[in-house]
This record gives structure tokens, sequence and C-alpha cells, in this order.
């Protein structure tokens, strides 16, 4: 992946405006093979900053949060990757992740709630955690989830050990 090490480490985002130009910035960079494994409570943002990530990617929309069909493609509309954005938050385990056959060769995919699983998928991911300081997912009201709260975003560079 050819990002920026200048993403790397932690950051305060104000606003979900500033979530998708984050996601905008990494996902012009981004190619083929890229994974990105996203992490946080219900309402931090991941869904927000794929939203940036498939623009910079020049894909296909609308990206919406892929909840119940598990995993959804985004074509490229630039001849670049596609997108795969996965939900994994309903998935048991890496094995169930697995089944789902994702082209990681081809595409660049990002795996909501994957932490945990999606690891075993690459030998070099990106981990892009979200945290939500304002309430947490057992004590927010739902009215609030799209709210322009601060988030913390931490994002590292892994590899398989």
């Amino acid at each position: 992946m050819s990002v920026d090490p200048a993403f790397l480490g932690r950051r305060e985002i104000a606003t979900a405006e500033e979530m998708e130009q984050l996601g905008l910035r990494i996902g012009e960079r981004l190619e083929a093979g890229d994974l990105l494994v996203l992490t946080g409570p219900l309402g931090a943002g991941k869904t927000t900053f794929t939203r940036g990530l498939a623009e910079g990617l020049g894909v296909r929309g609308p990206v919406q949060s892929p909840t119940f069909v598990i995993a959804r493609t985004h074509p490229s509309l630039v001849g670049g990757a596609p997108l795969v954005h996965v939900d994994a938050y309903r998935l048991g385990s890496a094995a169930e992740l697995d089944d789902l056959d994702l082209d990681l060769e081809r595409s660049v995919v990002v795996v909501e709630w994957g932490r945990g699983m999606a690891e075993e998928l690459a030998d070099s991911w990106w981990d892009i955690e979200v945290e939500r300081p304002v309430g947490s997912s057992d004590d927010l009201d739902p009215s609030e989830l799209d709210s322009d709260a601060p988030r913390i975003v931490t994002i590292v560079r892994e590899s398989a050990a």
C-alpha cells in the first residue's frame, strides 16, 4: 500500500465531514490487495470513513453499511480496483469471513467489525480504530448516532508475525 506514513498514528476528527475527508485522502492512495480493518462502536463513523474512501477510489456508490448483506462490492468508475465493503458484525469466526470468498488480490477490502477475524486474510493490513468518546454503544441515544461529536482515529500498519 502506498499510503503516506503521515496517516499513521492517532488524531482527533471533529466532524463527520472530516471523517469522510480522511477516508477520501487515504482512498486516493489505495491499491488492489489493500485490506483495512475498521473497529469502533456503533455510530463511531466506520461507514462514514468508508464513504470517503470510496470517493477517493472512484467507485460506484452509494456506500451504506452492509450489515444485512454482509458484503457489498462497489465497481470502479475510473478503471481502478473495486471496493469490497464487509460488515463482519454478524459473523462468528474468521472461517465464516473466509467463506465469503473475497477477491483480496484484485480489490480494496474494508472489513468493519473485523478485528480478530480479518487479520487471517492477508499478510499485512491497516488497522483503523475509531473511538467515540461521547457515549458508548450501550448508552448512546440512537438519534445521536450521526451527530458531529469528536472521534479519535488511530491508524496502524500491521503484519502477520
